[in-house]
This record gives C-alpha cells, sequence and structure tokens, in this order.
C-alpha cells in the first residue's frame, strides 16, 4: 500500500509570488494516475484494518491501492479536495493539529509558510538574524542535514525553515515570528481565517466519510519535548477531535514534520498506550504486512512529489 502525503492544494494567487503548492489541476491529474495505475483504498477495507486483531487477509485487498493523506486541516482541503474525492467515490486521511481551534492564531508553522510565500527567504533569513542570538538557538548540528531533503527550496528558504522549525527553542520562536510579522506589516488574524477549516467543516468532512486524525495540538517536533509534553499533545489534540465530530471513524496520528528524527520510541509507546490505531511517518516506501503488524506507529508515506503529477507550484 502506497500512503502519500499533501499539504497545500489550491489555485495560483499573485500576492503569494513564492508560495509553494500543488496546483488543483495537477492534483486531479495525479488522482486520474493513482485511480488508472493503482486505484484507492476503500473506506471499508481501510476500517477493517484498524480493527483487532488484526486480519492478515484484509491486506491482499490494499496491498497495491493508494491511500491518501492530508495534514494540517487546511481550508484547501475543504474547498478543493473531499469534492473531488466525493466525485471519485473514495476517502482521505485528515491530519489536524486542534491547537489553532483554542488560539485563534495560525500555528508557527504555518505563520512561516505564508511569509515565505509572500516575501521569500531571503528577506525573512535578514530579519530573523538581526532578532537572534545564539543562546535562542539548539540542536543544530542533529537537524541540519536531516530536514527539507525531498523539498525543492531555495537556500535561503531552507535556512529560515529550518531557523524556525528547528534551531529555535520552542520558549523563543512565536515572539520572534510575532516580531516578523508585525516587521512585514502583516494581521495574524487574516492568516488565521485564510488558512484553516473552521469546526462546522470539519463536521461536514467527517459526515461526508473523510477520516480525521490528530497531527498534535500545536505541531511541535515530538523529539524536542518531554515526556509530559508528549502526552499532553496527543491527550490533548484526540480529546478535542472527540468532542468536535463525536466517535471517530479509526483512531490515527500523523507526526508533525515527519522523519525518525521527529519522535522517539517513547512517543510510539503513548500511542499505544492510548490505543491509536496507526500512526504515519514520512519515508519513501510502501506500507507492507509487517509495518502493520509490528510497527503501527511509524507506517511510510510517501510526498506527493514523488509521483507523476505531484510537483509542487511557485506563485
Amino acid at each position: 500500500m502506497k500512503a502519500i502525503m499533501y499539504h497545500y492544494v489550491r489555485y495560483s494567487d499573485k500576492d503569494f509570488p513564492f508560495f509553494r503548492y500543488l496546483s488543483v489541476e495537477n492534483f486531479c491529474k495525479q488522482l486520474d494516475f493513482f485511480e488508472k495505475h493503482y486505484g484507492f483504498v476503500q473506506f471499508n477495507d481501510f476500517l477493517e484494518v484498524c480493527n483487532k486483531p488484526f486480519k492478515t487477509q484484509i491486506f491482499e485487498k490494499i496491498k497495491n491501492k493508494i491511500l491518501l493523506t492530508f495534514d494540517d486541516g487546511f481550508l484547501d482541503h475543504f474547498k478543493f479536495v473531499m469534492p473531488e474525492l466525493l466525485k471519485r467515490n473514495t476517502f482521505g486521511l485528515f491530519f489536524i493539529s486542534t491547537g489553532v481551534y483554542q488560539r485563534k492564531k495560525a500555528l508557527d508553522v504555518h505563520r512561516i509558510h505564508y511569509l515565505i510565500g509572500r516575501y521569500g527567504g531571503e528577506v525573512l533569513v535578514k530579519l530573523s538574524n538581526d532578532l537572534l542570538d545564539a543562546n535562542m538557538l539548539e540542536n543544530i548540528p542533529y537537524f541540519k542535514e536531516k530536514t527539507y531533503t525531498k523539498q525543492n527550496n531555495d537556500f535561503y528558504t531552507n535556512e529560515f525553515k529550518k531557523l524556525f522549525n528547528y534551531y529555535i527553542k520552542y520558549e523563543f520562536r512565536e515572539s520572534i515570528l510575532d516580531k516578523i510579522v508585525k516587521l512585514c506589516n502583516e494581521n495574524d488574524e487574516d492568516i488565521f481565517k485564510n488558512l484553516y477549516m473552521n469546526k462546522d467543516q470539519l463536521k461536514t468532512m467527517h459526515k461526508n466519510g473523510m477520516i480525521l486524525g490528530s497531527h498534535s495540538v500545536n505541531h511541535r517536533v515530538f523529539s524536542k519535548l518531554n515526556n509530559e509534553e508528549q502526552e499532553k499533545e496527543i491527550h490533548d489534540s484526540f480529546s478535542f477531535l472527540e468532542k468536535t465530530i463525536g466517535n471517530l471513524n479509526a483512531k490515527i496520528f500523523c507526526y508533525p514534520y515527519g522523519g525518525f528524527h521527529t519522535f522517539t520510541d517513547f512517543t510510539q509507546k503513548i500511542l499505544n498506550n492510548a490505543n491509536c490505531n496507526f500512526s504515519f511517518n514520512v519515508e519513501s516506501r510502501d506500507v507492507i504486512l509487517n509495518d502493520l503488524i509490528n510497527y503501527p506507529q511509524a507506517l511510510p508515506r510517501y510526498d506527493c512529489n514523488e509521483f507523476d503529477f505531484g510537483k509542487a507550484s511557485c506563485g
């Protein structure tokens, strides 16, 4: 089974000349490609795989199929993705970072995308260098060579993303981003309302057969969090989803950022204890039977850009 990861799926916007996204046109072409060459995992078959004890024979029905997954709960997914999936009589897994609904402010990771899309990496790196000192940074050697290896970004975009997503200590990150947002004369309320689905839209997704899962509360790198913080991120995110949409079709999780450097053995233990059916990582290979049985909290996913029609557009 090939699990495919998507983020932004949208149309071009002249106000965001540096924004990277999958165009709606290419998304539809890629779905055509997948449908022709593989076919999609069916909703009921996926739920069967989630049932315990695991019935190995069901894997034969899905092992060569495509499973579509979408991260971050973007408004794009409600406006452009769900209608296309319904048209094709299929479904997707949608992973929601629930903290946005409490704070009414875009998560830092998405403010980073917004700023890069609007101004480009070079301008933002220069602004950042004036605001940072060495005491605010950590873990640079560990993350430097492990991050953004599959993205076709320019040097400054990669540096800005590494800086704010991995190097800056969490105690400083939000306040530094707040300053950059103000220096760019941007408004956090506008950033928030243009990015995410609202609660009613989440409910509509659920009613239409889309499966909603957890992407944590605050979309932080779990390997940078202590055990208590990890537990809270997982527990609180699932609690929010259950209160918002009712009983979950399946209990699924997706690691923020992804890659084995972003979570720990303890993270997987928490997820097992929380009766999470499956968790998705980022790793370019098929999900095999051994993964489902022995490594359910670290299932691999491909990036959509690894397949025909999946390359990001810019601007």
